[in-house]
């Protein structure tokens, strides 16, 4: 069967791929919004502040797992390595188990991360709350890790089997799902561990060590599969350090939550798009490079041997002054780059327009959808730089990068959107843009804590009256 993309896609192929699969992953970043924007004002976030912080590192578990998973499928798909069902098989249910050992560490050692920025600041500790949002984060990326890997396999399988290019599909589809089914099992799961805590209950505990009796299983199928065991050796660093990278980002989200009214909204939309456009750009360079190569790692392609270039290079390639110099003509990846830039525009445009016709009956101003879009821009073209380097520098030094670097690259895009996010509502508010004024606030922010502790047990005593 012959294969498709690295490189090979003309620029109409990728706008018809890319572009269906990307307008469904940023509708549902908007659903994520909308929900995260709702489940705010639930008692558990209210009394669980951590929670919120949590959300941008469990949100990346698409890069950091998923994504990856997508990137890694895509290329053995385009070099033929999923045509042997026998093969296929192994690969697919040894992924399946990496993703749940990967889940599960990550999940905990997330929930760590957000106690420590939540506490550090206040200097207050409180068990139960750490058991709650331990539980919660392992739970919720355990569930949703196994489901959209799952979904993952079935997308590659069938990109496949119609020749389309695995690349260009798979990691939106990923972006589309993940976001509103991680926010919706946090919400639910931390929701019914807050009321079991306050009655007394013992399932958090329970989970917890059910979890940590698992895993060694989970590890010691997943070290005997042959195509995964070397990503269980040297996978951990990429997955841990861009969760630390997203919790930075989700310091930031809590931080801007407490000021500003509709980041929640906004900031789910801006990050995935992010995410989802670099990560198709790095699982195109890898193939690529595999292609080229012969899987090689080390050695680069012929007349493709450049790691650092010049921003212009990587973004403009040979017009402009760069076809002057001739520096950008080696490069294939400069067009697909252009291609999903452009691509930004109409996406965060229509994302926009639906968020502000189901939250504010209303449209957006030209200000605040100037500052939104030029944020937006920023972002993209600072993680297509990044793409570029992390690839080929991982590549030459022997690191296959369909298994370090979209951790990387999501994990930077949550942090740098996010505080661009920030930034351009700073901005707004300077300037007295009036888009959101009559946005609903359905969150008061830790500001408020101490004073939404106080009627917690109002609400939970009329929810239970309600349930009976």
């Amino acid at each position: 069967m012959k294969s498709s993309g690295g490189g090979n896609d003309k620029w109409w192929q990728i706008v018809l791929q890319v572009f269906p699969t990307y307008l469904m992953a940023g509708c549902g970043m908007v659903g994520a919004g909308l929900l995260l924007d709702h489940v705010q004002g639930w008692p558990a976030f209210l009394a669980v502040p951590e929670i919120i912080i949590i959300v941008p590192p469990l949100l990346g578990l698409k890069g950091n797992l998923e994504m990856t998973l997508a990137a890694r499928m895509s290329t053995a798909a385009n070099l033929g390595h999923l045509d042997d069902t026998k093969v296929a098989l192994s690969n697919i249910i040894g992924n399946l188990v990496l993703v749940q050992c990967q889940g599960i560490v990550v999940g905990f050692l997330a929930s760590l991360c957000g106690l420590a920025m939540g506490w550090i600041p206040s200097g207050k500790a409180n068990y139960e709350q750490a058991l709650l949002l331990c539980a919660s984060s392992v739970v919720t990326a355990s569930l949703a890790s196994f489901a959209l890997a799952l979904v993952m396999v079935i997308v590659i399988v069938a990109a496949r089997k119609f020749r389309c290019n695995p690349d260009n599909i798979a990691t939106p589809i990923a972006a589309s799902l993940g976001d509103v089914v991680t926010l919706g099992l946090l919400a639910w799961i931390s929701n019914i561990l807050y009321f079991d805590y306050t009655s007394g209950g013992y399932k958090a505990q329970v989970i917890i060590g059910g979890y940590f009796l698992i895993l060694p299983i989970f590890i010691a199928l997943a070290y005997n599969n042959e195509h995964v065991c070397e990503v269980l050796r040297v996978g951990w660093t990429p997955v841990l350090m861009a969760m630390l990278i997203a919790s930075g980002g989700g310091f930031v989200l809590e931080m801007a939550v407490e000021h500003f009214k509709g980041v929640t909204l906004f900031a789910p939309v801006m990050n995935g798009s992010g995410g989802d456009l670099v990560g198709i750009q790095a699982s195109r360079m890898t193939t690529y490079l595999n292609k080229m190569t012969n899987s090689l790692l080390g050695t680069l392609p012929d007349k493709d041997e450049k790691v650092c270039r010049d921003p212009c290079t990587v973004l403009c390639g040979d017009l402009g002054c760069c076809k002057k110099f001739g520096r950008g003509l080696a490069s294939p990846h400069v067009m697909p780059a252009r291609v999903l830039l452009c691509l930004l525009f109409p996406g965060h445009v229509l994302f926009v327009f639906i968020i502000f016709s189901v939250k504010i009956m209303d449209t957006p101003s030209v200000l605040f959808m100037g500052f939104y879009l030029l944020a937006a821009t920023i972002q993209v073209a600072i993680l297509l730089y990044l793409a570029q380097l992390v690839v080929y520098w991982m590549w030459k030094r022997g690191t296959d990068p369909d298994n370090a670097a979209i951790p990387y690259l999501t994990a930077i895009g949550d942090l740098v959107g996010t505080s661009l996010l920030a930034v351009a509502f700073i901005v707004l508010e300077q300037v007295g843009d009036m888009s959101l004024e009559n946005l609903e606030v359905t969150h008061h922010g830790n500001g408020l804590h101490n004073a939404t502790m106080a009627v917690n047990s109002t609400i939970h005593s009329l929810l239970t009256n309600d349930l009976h």
